[in-house]
């Protein structure tokens, strides 16, 4: 599927409609003290109020912190070498979480924080690395025994040196299995054989309003991971992060988040993985309460390509298409996605698909518009077959279509 630069193309092109898309960066700033003392609530508030506007921006969280004049990101981790192993001291040691979870839950059953966070912990690490030299990190999450973790992509992009935290203080040298840029998911691998793997959970159960718990390593702070919490806010979000990715489909939560926290976990009510932190909103006043998650199903789906072939084969459609809508006593209503131009060839055209069809439904789930459109084609590969409904002249059609590859 094609995405890139705005103005924004799907499957192979695509213009979207002009949304009002936040400014934004993709930092991966350097770890280190301050450039500037904290400001006392005092000065906080006082800027507040000489502030005439409040810029939303989307800043991923691994660098420096937006709007803020200060510098922020993974604290370094001093310990003692030992090969690919960093022991760290004692007393950094002494109030760390053990990689022994407790028990499971019974399935279904709402747990308080406390209980998620003893069972999450073990499951979490903090990743550093360098980056032009200069020391820079975020977060990830055990996926499986034999080693391999989930992160962001742009945690772990154009670094060297990875290295991994475990919450019991010691580290392990990491390579990179994979990295998608598309979806900002990466998979690292280490040798380490002792490994608590998170409960996965899955989008399909959640209901906006319910508990979360995020839980990463902001800022780096030495003692184990952090744990947060909030609601699921929504779902579906779409952001533009940098000035040619967009994020389709991201989980929104009000739990604080915030530097450092890239690639960790957000976690139901029954302890379970829903989505891999990913990026925040920040205003020229600092964080907004607006913290965004990969989903765990298109995460999962990433992560087991990536650690079967290196690589994902992303599906595309192959038209340039636009949000469809039609007006009902006076109110515009989303419709579906209307064709506007496809690629000689694509698997659109080739299915039988002709301009001015406007998509209503692929393999029976509705689609009302072209991002939600984008981010189930996420879950589709390359190859792969689906049953496209759409509009055409006033006449309802369904026709399968095989999905081409994405090609940067």
């Amino acid at each position: 599927m094609d995405l890139g630069p705005p103005p924004h193309r799907l499957a192979g092109g695509g213009d979207l409609p002009d949304p009002a898309w936040p400014s934004t960066e993709w930092p991966a700033g350097p770890i280190g003290p301050p450039t500037e003392p904290f400001r006392s609530q005092e000065e906080d508030e006082e800027a507040e109020r000489r502030s005439t506007r409040r810029t939303l921006v989307v800043s991923l969280l691994a660098g420096v912190l937006l709007g803020t004049g200060v510098t922020l990101g993974v604290l370094a981790v001093l310990g003692l070498l030992d090969g690919n192993v960093v022991r760290v001291p004692r007393t950094t040691l002494a109030a760390a979480p053990t990689t022994t979870a407790p028990p499971d839950l019974p399935e279904g059953a709402t747990a308080s924080i406390t209980q998620v966070a003893e069972t999450a912990i073990p499951s979490i690490v903090a990743v550093t690395s360098l980056i032009d030299g200069l020391p820079s990190g975020g977060s990830g999450v055990v996926y499986s025994e034999d080693g391999h973790l989930l992160t962001n992509h742009h945690v772990i992009e154009n670094a060297t040196d990875l290295r991994v935290i475990f919450s019991d203080g010691i580290a392990f040298d990491a390579e990179v299995v994979g990295s998608d840029p598309l979806t900002d998911i990466a998979v690292l691998h280490t040798d380490r054989t002792d490994l608590t793997p998170i409960r996965l959970g899955s989008e399909a159960d959640l209901v906006i309003g319910e508990r979360t718990v995020a839980v990463g390593n902001p800022l780096g702070l030495i003692g184990g991971p952090s744990v947060t919490s909030g609601i699921l806010s929504a779902k579906g979000r779409s952001l533009q992060v940098t000035a040619d990715t967009i994020l389709y489909g991201l989980l929104q939560t009000d739990a604080p988040i915030t530097r450092g926290s890239s690639g960790g976990a957000l976690l139901d009510e029954e302890g379970k993985l829903i989505g891999i932190t990913t990026a925040i909103g920040v205003s020229d006043v600092g964080a907004e309460g607006l913290g965004f998650a990969v989903p765990v199903d298109l995460a999962v789906s990433v992560a087991e390509d990536l650690i079967a072939d290196g690589r994902v084969r992303h599906a595309m459609l192959g038209i340039q298409g636009t949000t469809a809508t039609e007006q009902i006593d006076g109110a515009e209503i989303p419709l579906g996605v209307s064709v506007s131009s496809m690629l000689s060839g694509s698997a659109y055209e080739s299915a039988g698909g002709r301009l001015g069809d406007v998509i209503v439904a692929v393999d029976g789930e509705e689609v009302s518009s072209i991002q939600e459109l984008i981010a189930d084609l996420r879950m589709k590969r390359a190859g792969d077959v689906v049953v496209v409904t759409a509009l055409r002249q006033d006449e309802e059609l369904t026709f399968p279509v095989e999905l081409g590859e994405w090609r940067e």
